[in-house]
């Protein structure tokens, strides 16, 4: 059984997110600087079994694409061709973000962290694009 990816892509940082093999459980995997997002997941790939990706489709509240939505589109596009054979699938992620950081602070993270770990709001808001998108799907 494959696992399932999600992938917070951000124009200096993405999140990425990821199940076990069984889907039952969303785990934040790494938040790395974009430009080496495509190495990693081929690294990735390599080591792991990733039967699916599922990444977050940046709209604004009144549900117009926001800014990001065209460096979203260009990198699944550059990766439905590279790997086909790993389907991708957009999911709404407005309010991650948001959730996110409520997220960070309900759990005590010190302020200093906070402001030294900007990716953890990026790997938390795949974990919940993840989570989202699982329970959409019933698993």
């Amino acid at each position: 059984m494959g696992r399932i990816l999600s992938i917070d892509y951000g124009k200096k940082r993405t999140g990425l997110a990821v199940t076990d093999p069984l889907k039952i459980i969303a785990n934040g995997l790494v938040t790395i600087p974009t430009s080496e997002l495509d190495n990693y997941l081929k690294q990735y790939i390599a080591r792991e079994q990733v039967e699916q990706i599922v990444i977050g489709r940046p709209t604004r509240l009144n549900g117009q694409p926001s800014e990001n939505l065209a460096r979203v589109e260009q990198f699944v596009n550059r990766w439905r061709k590279t790997v086909p054979s790993i389907p991708i699938d957009y999911f709404d992620e407005r309010f991650t973000s948001v959730i996110a950081h409520q997220a960070i602070l309900a759990g005590g993270v010190k302020k200093k962290m906070r402001r030294e770990d900007k990716g953890l709001v990026d790997e938390i808001s795949a974990t919940i694009i993840l989570q989202d998108y699982m329970r959409s799907k019933g698993l």
